[in-house]
């Protein structure tokens, strides 16, 4: 069943994280003085003033989107889009935020060690002309450490965010698989497939029942309930 995925781009976002943490910051450049309004030239004695400028036309509103298709009626097959039940359901909200809260806090963690680092580094650069070859060597050994602690913090969360992401997707397919099998059953379908990974190139929307599946398993006792 597997079509679907929390948390996804983690371990990217965390790379990210640990790349941003590793950055030195830069100082803010200077702001150019605000510019002040200018005033419209006084007209000339006997001479009418300019027009003011036309107003600004608003921007058009959008439409609101089309209700959903209608099933069609006698219709045996159907389609589901697992991704969208993982991130529009209750307990797939839920799975995402459990390992956003994951990833923020390995991200702190790494970061935290980054900026000890950066200490340290910029210490050898501004005092190292004035250390013992002793003091020298003793913060040198301190960066390699926090290096390798660092190279290791971030393989470990990256394993561990994806056993976490594993673990969720587990949980979800086993609450899904009753869910399908009741959806399918009370419209009385023969087929449901996963849109996206089914190979459709074409179908008629009508046929998309993930929003049942979704109300489905949020009204299902034995997951998070909705909010």
């Amino acid at each position: 069943m597997r079509g679907f995925a929390f948390g996804a781009g983690a371990a990217v976002i965390l790379a990210g994280a640990l790349t941003f943490a590793q950055t030195p910051a830069q100082p803010a450049p200077q702001q150019p003085p605000a510019a002040k309004p200018t005033q419209p030239p006084t007209p000339a004695p006997g001479k009418p003033a300019a027009p003011a400028p036309a107003p600004t036309t608003p921007p058009a509103q959008t439409e609101p989107a089309p209700p959903p298709k209608p099933f069609p009626e006698g219709a045996k097959i159907a389609y589901v889009v697992l991704q969208r039940v993982a991130n529009e359901s209750a307990e797939g909200k839920a799975a995402t935020a459990k390992i956003q809260a994951l990833l923020q806090k390995k991200a702190a963690e790494l970061s935290e060690k980054n900026k000890q680092l950066q200490g340290l580094q910029q210490k050898l650069e501004k005092e190292g002309s004035v250390m013992s070859a002793t003091a020298q060597g003793d913060v040198q050994k301190q960066i390699e450490r926090l290096q390798v602690d660092i190279q290791r913090g971030t393989q470990d969360a990256q394993q561990e965010i994806q056993e976490l992401q594993t673990q969720l997707q587990q949980q979800f397919e086993q609450r899904m698989t009753p869910i399908l099998a009741q959806v399918g059953q009370e419209k009385g379908l023969h087929y449901i497939f996963n849109g996206p990974d089914s190979g459709m190139v074409w179908a008629d929307p009508g046929l998309d029942i993930s929003l049942d599946v979704i109300k489905k398993l949020d009204a299902t006792p034995g997951g998070t309930k909705p909010k």
